[in-house]
């Protein structure tokens, strides 16, 4: 994957993102974190080419955002229509579900990812779901 420099800025505006998320992203973080989601190992908040994205999978160039009723006005859709075109240039697949749905129907979320990276059918690693017992 190619490195990508990121401002200071950037970086301090990501680190202080992860440490207010939504009630939707903390939702999903919680599936996907750790590898719990078919093995895929995820960031959050990843600074990517001046943008930051709420969830990124780097092996899969795969990046997962969510949206909340800010994001159905035009002037934002636009926004993100551009800031898209500019992640997919750089061979990023872009995910987006609305807050609403991530908070309602987490299991279908979990699914479109799993499909997007191409690991519909696939087995579970061992790993993802070993338990521990005490």
């Amino acid at each position: 994957m190619t490195h990508h420099p990121v401002s200071p800025l950037n970086r301090g505006n990501a680190r202080k993102m992860r440490k207010s998320m939504t009630n939707a992203e903390l939702k999903l973080w919680n599936e996907i974190r750790a590898h719990r989601l078919m093995g895929l190992a995820f960031r959050r908040q990843m600074p990517i080419a001046g943008y930051i994205v709420d969830f990124a999978c780097p092996n899969k160039k795969l990046i997962v955002e969510l949206d909340g009723s800010q994001h159905a006005s035009r002037q934002v859709s636009a926004s993100d229509a551009v800031r898209a075109t500019k992640l997919e240039a750089l061979g990023w697949t872009i995910l987006r579900f609305w807050n609403d749905d991530v908070i309602r129907d987490i299991d279908n979320v979990c699914q479109h990812i799993v499909i997007a990276v191409g690991l519909a059918g696939a087995d579970v690693p061992q790993s993802a779901t070993e338990e521990f017992v005490s």
